[in-house]
């Protein structure tokens, strides 16, 4: 299947990396390499590193931009992408960006295992490798998959919905997105039926848990910082509220100042702001974009300068 990916936010993403034409950039979830390509058309003898762990986005980066010397393919996670670079040569970079959240390809290609709409095997690893779904399902407790559903997928009926894998495993293993949408479909009330698909949020919590999402964007988060060099810009695109929640404190414990009680004279902790916030509020897709790609709805770009 052709790798497909509409990049959301992309022009404001690509604007508030502040692009330098020599400059060196990191994209770290490349996908099918829009960000990247919008990146590159604003480069002259720059360097655009574009890293993913889905072997899948990188054939397609690879493909895209074959005899671009500007443009280098990495494969890993964004989390490693201090070490990645340091393989590449690179200790620095004048920004970063990072579009988080599963992509089109891996909702759209059903044999992933990320959509409740096709039958498939549980899957929904993104790197694939490492623990599936399906062996989450069929082997975490009823507390455990009860505090992923509700912490991941803000999931009000959490624990009925375990409860419903519990009872449904004993006979024999889940082992496909149907049954398990079925099993969710099963547990919830009449009237959480109606309101659009009842395992959204279950496929959402599981695939974060699978994938160690948050995890990740917090140690990406820290490698990024790291990697930027004074007046170098981070670009967070998320999709998730616990996610935009961490990429919003995470700026806002770069960007303060001095700690110290309010009534002390002098500052005595020494704590000086290192990083700058270009936005203060989450820029939001248009209503032309949202038209256009309705998955964009629940996008939000962060921006933040290094000190």
């Amino acid at each position: 299947m052709e790798f497909r990916h509409v990049s959301v936010l992309l022009n404001e993403a690509v604007e508030g990396l502040n692009i330098r034409p020599e400059g060196t950039y990191v994209d770290g979830t490349a996908g099918g390499g829009g960000h990247s390509a919008e990146i590159l058309s604003r480069l002259t003898t720059g360097r655009l590193y574009s890293i993913d762990q889905d072997p899948d986005a990188i054939a397609a980066v690879t493909e895209r931009f074959r005899g671009d010397t500007r443009a280098h393919i990495v494969q890993g996670n964004f989390s490693d992408m201090r070490e990645l670079l340091r393989a590449e040569g690179v200790e620095a970079a004048d920004g970063v960006l990072l579009d988080i959240g599963v992509s089109s390809h891996q909702l759209d290609d059903g044999a992933r295992g990320f959509s409740y709409h096709e039958d498939a095997p549980l899957d929904m690893r993104m790197s694939q490798s490492g623990m599936t779904a399906a062996e989450l399902v069929n082997t975490a407790d009823v507390g455990e998959l009860s505090r992923i559903l509700s912490l991941y997928g803000e999931e009000k009926h959490a624990y009925s919905i375990a409860k419903g894998i519990a009872r449904s495993r004993e006979n024999q293993p889940i082992r496909t997105t149907l049954e398990l949408a079925e099993i969710v479909k099963e547990n919830v009330p009449q009237k959480v039926r109606r309101d659009g698909h009842p395992a959204r949020k279950t496929f959402q919590a599981l695939r974060i848990a699978v994938n160690r999402e948050l995890d990740v964007l917090e140690s990406g988060l820290q490698g990024a910082f790291e990697l930027l060099q004074p007046g170098g810009r981070l670009c967070v695109i998320t999709f998730h509220s616990l996610e935009d929640r961490i990429v919003k404190q995470f700026m806002r414990d770069k960007a303060q100042g001095c700690t110290c009680p309010k009534d002390f004279p002098v500052c005595v902790c020494g704590k000086k702001p290192q990083v700058r916030l270009i936005t203060r509020k989450p820029i939001l897709p248009s209503e032309e974009e949202l038209a256009a790609n309705p998955r964009a709805r629940s996008a939000k770009l962060r921006v933040c300068e290094k000190l």
